[in-house]
């Protein structure tokens, strides 16, 4: 899959017509992932979050891929978009009600809580203000399931590291999202 990535970013059509099917399927594999956690009755179907993810892939004519866990980085950050895009429109449409995703303990230990998908969104834009990294971590590992490793390969840093990150985002979300620990400062940690 690199290397018809890399060929696509080159310009090879044909690189793109063999790439497809198997993007298609990963795509659908991620966004099936993503959406067990959504809420019953979510508006948004599997297939169309696969459809826009995949619609928008394309039209990154210039991106110079430099492998299958940087694609995936990508899909998982438009992911993201596409469905913090959709939780505001709903939102709007409904007359402000929230729209919940379910971060099991992959993501927030020892929180059983659904928490909003907009203000997790808004929680992850202010960490990215303070550590963008970390953002990317949340991203792969949240909305695009990627592997410690695989993080670690696209951000060119150590799975310890990838790990610290994780570890610090979670904490700091679940402090943001729940407002537990207000006494203590918004800030990263960085250990």
């Amino acid at each position: 899959m690199s290397t018809l990535l890399r060929a696509w970013s080159g310009g090879d059509q044909k690189a793109l017509d063999r790439l497809t099917p198997i993007v298609y399927e990963e795509l659908h594999r991620l966004a099936r992932r993503y959406m067990r956690r959504e809420r019953p009755g979510h508006s948004l179907q599997t297939t169309a979050l696969v459809n826009e993810a995949y619609t928008r892939l394309v039209d990154y004519k210039r991106m110079q891929w430099q492998n299958r866990a940087h694609f995936f980085a990508v899909s998982a950050q438009l992911m993201r978009r596409i469905l913090v895009e959709h939780a505001r429109r709903h939102n709007l449409k409904r007359g402000g009600g929230v729209q919940h995703v379910s971060l099991d303990e992959a993501v927030f230990v020892g929180s059983d809580e659904d928490v909003d998908l907009v203000a997790l969104d808004d929680a992850m834009n202010a960490l990215a203000r303070l550590d963008p990294r970390k953002v990317q971590v949340v991203e792969m590992r949240f909305f695009g399931g990627l592997s410690v490793e695989e993080i670690a390969e696209v951000l060119k840093v150590s799975t310890v590291t990838v790990k610290r990150d994780w570890r610090a985002a979670r904490t700091w979300l679940y402090r943001e999202l729940t407002g537990a620990s207000t006494d203590a400062p918004r800030t990263m940690e960085t250990s």
